[in-house]
């Protein structure tokens, strides 16, 4: 993320100088390419290059004192990247993406969100799913679980999920792992920040049949705008297209209106537990 908002620092610098890529690219001896990958936050940036940008776009003190404390930042490892190749490419962005997020709104299927999900359920879900390489599995669940310290900070995201009663139905690991999930369901949606609804099976068909999907947004004037997570057999996929915002926050919207009121749902996730 912190690479991010530093290439787009960098984009509105090279903007308010009224300078094109190609123009700064010629400028500095680079290809077009390369300012470019920085400017998306594909490719890192020395501190010897992020000066000769900076005296390009003749960015002047505070705000070039500010970019460059921004770029020591963007320098220093996340948590999650220490897995490296435990986790897809996809995955590790969403990581990136929650810790910053100041609303998460999800509607889910089959599972327990992964930022709800007990350590036994989630690695009852990662020993069927996980199956390809399962040497990851002890590594993914270490970091599902440090995931949820987002929920759980000072400036927790506001978090709203919709569950698919198949979701409490579904005895993952078992009667006893299950009965535990969904006690933990109940006690995360006492939090404040957190609220959870159910979408039973008597209101039939409805917007979320497609499968599962996470809305996230971001503080205003961040470097990224709202964008949708879609999680599939062969990896995740995020879409930014306005008008794809707009149909899964349309979908999302009718989902809350046809669930059960929180205070129900809180009342069929008890009842779900205790016939378990």
């Amino acid at each position: 993320m912190l690479r991010r908002q530093l290439g787009a620092e960098l984009r509105r610098a090279r903007e308010r100088a009224k300078r094109s890529v190609v123009d700064v690219a010629r400028s500095v001896g680079w290809s077009e390419s390369k300012l470019s990958r920085i400017e998306t936050a594909n490719s890192g940036l020395r501190q010897a290059d992020l000066e000769r940008l900076l005296d390009v776009y003749a960015v002047a003190e505070p705000e070039r004192a500010r970019i460059i404390a921004l770029a020591g930042q963007a320098q220093q490892r996340a948590w999650w990247e220490a897995y490296g190749d435990a986790l897809p490419d996809a995955y590790e962005a969403l990581i990136g993406f929650e810790t910053e997020a100041r609303s998460i709104f999800t509607y889910h299927a089959q599972l327990v969100p992964g930022l709800l999900q007990t350590a036994e359920y989630a690695s009852a879900v990662m020993q069927t799913l996980v199956f390809s390489r399962p040497e990851l599995i002890t590594e993914r669940l270490a970091v599902r679980l440090a995931r949820q310290a987002v929920l759980a900070t000072d400036r927790a995201a506001r978090f709203w999920a919709i569950l698919d009663e198949a979701v409490l139905r579904r005895p993952v690991g078992g009667a006893d792992v299950m009965r535990r999930q969904l006690l933990r369901l109940v006690e995360a949606s006492d939090r404040p920040t957190i609220t959870i609804q159910v979408l039973p099976f008597a209101v039939g068909a409805h917007r979320g049949m497609e499968g599962s999907f996470v809305i996230l947004e971001f503080e205003e004037g961040a470097a990224d705008g709202p964008l949708v997570y879609c999680e599939g057999m062969t990896g995740g996929v995020f879409r930014t297209k306005p008008a794809d915002l707009r149909s899964y926050w349309m979908s999302f919207e009718a989902l809350r209106s046809a669930a059960l009121t929180p205070e129900q749902s809180v009342a069929l996730i008890k009842s779900a537990a205790e016939e378990g």
